[in-house]
């Protein structure tokens, strides 16, 4: 109870305080004074940057305690996910001994909290740990939401190779809103939208109730779409009646794991499931494409939503700290994957005219000695690197 307790105490304090802390021993670099207003800042993807599966990386603490003595504001940025941001947050926190606050994250599937209109419609939400997930969604306030496995442990014959979990899923499933009843369509369960919040655990369930919910009449599960394949309608008939909404949070293929080789991400599961897609429709050789929304680095709505974070966040700190706000010029992106976080960095065109550069760790996903298909501003060996290479850019190191 008194861990949990200092965490909640440290996640309370972050907002204005947090750059107040005192300069370690280990840092020799001097506070910097109030009436220096920093006109850059730094976005952190997490896994490969500042941790490796569930261990801190050994300089992560000294980069993000440096940024913060010198009031310079950063944010992190993430295509990983699971659990809520407040969750998040506290476990990072406690990790690498920095206060940090929920209005300096951004995970994959944050974004899915500002998507008011689907809110009092049934989702179905997939991936994930058990229903943690499902607890994401209802925390940003979706009120009827639906896994894969509320599904099977209603109808086991819906992916009869599951069986032997069924105990499992049966811990945490619910009773599904509405059942699944084709011979009366008005009364069976319909999902309005489809969302991939973190890396599935159980591809085969989790592809096939998604291959129906696509197939379907309406979102009707149970239901077959009678314009599925008809060559006179767009994408020949499939997913052109009223079949939801499918989003998917993160396009990673691979990530930086415990493992000493990268591992598949949700990026494969997608991957997996668009060669389904293709094999049951014919794919684009036959005029048929999935039709899906891909949130996550590197795609542009993501870094806009980050953007709008960060400057939120630079204006309260620079207020908490009295300071004369000027315009932010730059972000240095850092990132230990070239194909999500380099790749973003680079092509991302900010409405506000600020300079995205993109910074290569070693310390992940990147293979030293590769050469990567997204070229960076530059390649360090870590995250300290990477900061203080960084402040010698803008002038600030003393």
């Amino acid at each position: 109870m008194a861990a949990r307790a200092s965490i909640r105490q440290i996640v309370r304090q972050a907002r204005c305080n947090s750059y107040c802390i005192p300069l370690r021993r280990g840092l020799q670099t001097a506070a910097a004074p109030a009436s220096r207003i920093p006109t850059f800042a730094f976005a952190f993807d997490i896994d490969g940057v500042l941790v490796r599966s569930s261990d801190a990386l050994p300089r992560a603490h000294k980069a993000l305690s440096y940024l913060q003595s010198q009031h310079i504001p950063w944010i992190l940025l993430t295509n990983g996910g699971g659990s809520h941001e407040s969750a998040r947050v506290a476990e990072l926190s406690s990790k690498l001994n920095v206060p940090i606050d929920t209005s300096m994250f951004v995970q994959s599937h944050t974004p899915f909290a500002d998507m008011d209109h689907l809110k009092d419609k049934t989702v179905m939400v997939v991936g994930g740990e058990a229903d943690k997930c499902r607890a994401v969604a209802e925390a940003y306030g979706f009120k009827t939401v639906v896994t894969p496995g509320d599904i099977l442990v209603a109808h086991p014959d819906i992916w009869p190779f599951s069986q032997q979990l069924l105990p499992y899923y049966k811990t945490f499933t619910r009773p599904l809103p509405a059942p699944i009843d084709p011979a009366s369509p008005s009364t069976s369960l319909r999902i309005d939208a489809v969302f991939v919040y973190n890396d599935p655990r159980d591809w085969g369930l989790d592809s096939q109730v998604i291959k129906d919910v696509l197939l379907s009449h309406r979102g009707i599960l149970g239901t077959l779409s009678r314009k599925n394949g008809n060559a006179a309608l767009d994408n020949r008939g499939y997913q052109q009646d009223g079949q939801p909404p499918l989003y998917f949070s993160n396009p990673d293929l691979l990530w930086a794991a415990k493992y000493h080789l990268p591992r598949l991400g949700q990026g494969g599961f997608r991957e997996a499931f668009e060669g389904i897609w293709t094999a049951i429709t014919g794919g684009e050789a036959h005029g048929v494409k999935l039709q899906k929304t891909v949130l996550g680095k590197p795609h542009q709505p993501t870094y806009e939503f980050a953007e709008k974070r960060l400057i939120s966040h630079r204006r309260n700190l620079l207020q908490c700290h009295g300071g004369t706000l000027a315009n932010l010029q730059r972000v240095y992106m850092v990132g230990d994957n070239p194909a999500s976080d380099i790749a973003g960095g680079n092509n991302y065109k900010s409405p506000h005219g600020i300079d995205w550069a993109s910074i290569l760790v070693q310390t992940g996903v990147y293979v030293e000695g590769t050469v990567p298909a997204h070229q960076p501003r530059n390649t360090v060996g870590d995250v300290w690197d990477a900061v203080t290479w960084a402040a010698a850019q803008e002038k600030w190191l003393t």
